[in-house]
C-alpha cells in the first residue's frame, strides 16, 4: 500500500507540479493540497484522511509554515513532516526541526532525491540533506557561536565571499545552487547579526575577517 502525502503549499501551480511528481513514485501518492495550515486543519476537521507525511512550505499567509508544524506537532504527533520551501537560511531550518519537522528539502530538489528522501523519512523517521544536518549539528555544539556572540553559518561565510565580488544577488545564488529568496535572507541575516545595513558594509566585514579569501 502506497504512503498518503498531502502538500500543504500556498502556490497552487508548485502544488499540482508536485503533485503529479509524487503521484509518478512507486511508494507515494499525494490525497489532496491544502493551501495553508488553516485550510489544513479545516479539512482535517472536514473528516479528510489524514496522510502518513505532510509535506509543507514556510512562508504562506493565514498560518506558515512554522505555526503549522507545531500545530501538527501538538495534535498529530504520528504524521512526518518534511519541509519543502524555498528558504535554506540556518534559523528556519532550526526553528522547523524545534517546532517538529522530522526533515527538511529545498524546492529546487531533483525529482530523484525527492522520491529518497521520502522513502528515508518514512523508514528511519527523519530524513535531512548534509547541507541541513550541518545547520542542526553546528547549532547542537555550539547554540551561542564561537566569535563572540556572533554565529556565522558556513553558507553564510560562503555568502559572504560573494559579496566584495561584482555579482548579482542572482548569480550569487546561482552560484550558492539556491534561490535568490534564499540568498537575500543569507544577507538580512548578516545585517542582522553583524549591525550593519548595506551590502557595502558586509563586503568590508568579509574583507577584514579573512572570508573574502576562502
Amino acid at each position: 500500500m502506497k504512503k498518503t502525502i498531502v502538500i500543504v503549499d500556498d502556490h497552487v501551480l508548485i502544488a499540482k507540479a508536485l503533485e503529479g511528481i509524487i503521484d509518478n513514485f512507486n511508494d507515494f501518492e499525494v490525497i489532496y493540497v491544502a493551501e495553508n495550515g488553516k485550510d489544513l486543519i479545516q479539512k482535517f476537521e472536514e473528516k479528510n484522511a489524514i496522510p502518513d507525511i505532510i509535506l509543507l512550505d514556510i512562508s504562506m499567509p493565514i498560518m506558515d509554515g512554522f505555526e503549522t508544524v507545531l500545530w501538527l506537532q501538538e495534535n498529530h504527533p504520528d504524521i512526518k513532516v518534511m519541509a519543502l520551501s524555498m528558504q535554506g537560511d540556518d534559523k528556519s531550518v532550526i526553528k522547523m526541526v524545534k517546532n517538529g519537522a522530522k526533515g527538511y528539502l529545498l524546492k529546487n530538489t531533483h525529482p530523484k532525491d525527492l522520491e529518497e528522501a521520502l522513502t528515508r523519512l518514512n523508514k528511519d523517521g527523519y530524513f535531512y540533506p548534509e547541507w541541513a544536518s550541518k545547520i542542526i549539528l553546528s547549532n547542537l555544539n555550539n547554540p551561542h557561536g564561537s566569535d563572540g556572540n556572533i554565529k556565522i553559518s558556513d553558507r553564510e561565510k560562503e555568502f559572504l565571499k560573494y559579496t566584495v565580488t561584482e555579482l548579482s544577488y542572482k548569480e550569487i545564488a546561482e552560484k550558492m545552487f539556491c534561490s535568490p529568496r534564499t540568498v537575500e535572507s543569507y544577507r538580512d541575516q548578516l545585517c542582522e547579526k553583524l549591525e550593519l545595513k548595506t551590502r557595502v558594509g558586509l563586503a568590508i566585514y568579509a574583507i577584514k575577517n579573512g572570508f573574502a579569501e576562502s
